[in-house]
């Protein structure tokens, strides 16, 4: 006889407490101003629009470092995600006991190039990270931005990672 799947709810709000330690354990996605969309295992990520992000006051543009920053920071968002759900979903980790202590080490940035392809404008940008390969020891993400059109985006990035030591 099989167990009865969990409802749908239980899973959610799994999801939605691991997705809350991750960002709460990385206090400088608080400073720039990141926030996080979950659909399934789909993140997208919210850059809120501030004026301290803006580089250049005359045309306005958002800042490259700023943009370069939250790429990154998708990128490794999309990759922590993954194996902390590995973990939760194989028992090896309690989405309840969730702490900055707890939480598996995050993936280290072994190079990360973005491509601008043009101004981002003064409002809320998005962003998606798409996980090419992930491996025991390595990693590739591509991750896109656009702020009004998905199809128009205003930069990408790639990047590759060193993972951290699963246990």
């Amino acid at each position: 006889m099989r167990k009865a799947p969990e409802p749908v709810h239980i899973i959610k709000e799994r999801r939605d407490k691991a997705l809350a330690a991750l960002v709460d354990g990385v206090p400088y996605i608080r400073t720039l101003g990141v926030s996080f969309d979950r659909r399934g295992d789909e993140l997208t990520a919210v850059l809120n629009y501030d004026d301290k992000l803006i580089g250049n006051p005359l045309l306005p543009a958002l800042h490259g470092g700023a943009t370069a920053s939250f790429l990154e920071v998708s990128a490794i968002m999309e990759l922590s995600f993954a194996i902390l759900w590995d973990e939760i979903e194989s028992g090896r980790l309690d989405a309840d006991s969730l702490s900055p202590e707890t939480l598996p080490r995050l993936p280290k940035t072994i190079d990360f190039t973005v491509d601008y392809l043009r101004s981002g404008l003064p409002r809320d940008a998005y962003a998606r990270a798409r996980v090419n390969r992930s491996g025991r020891r390595y990693a590739s993400v591509h991750v896109e931005a656009w702020q009004d059109n998905r199809d128009r985006l205003f930069a990408q990035a790639t990047g590759h990672f060193l993972m951290p030591e699963r246990s």
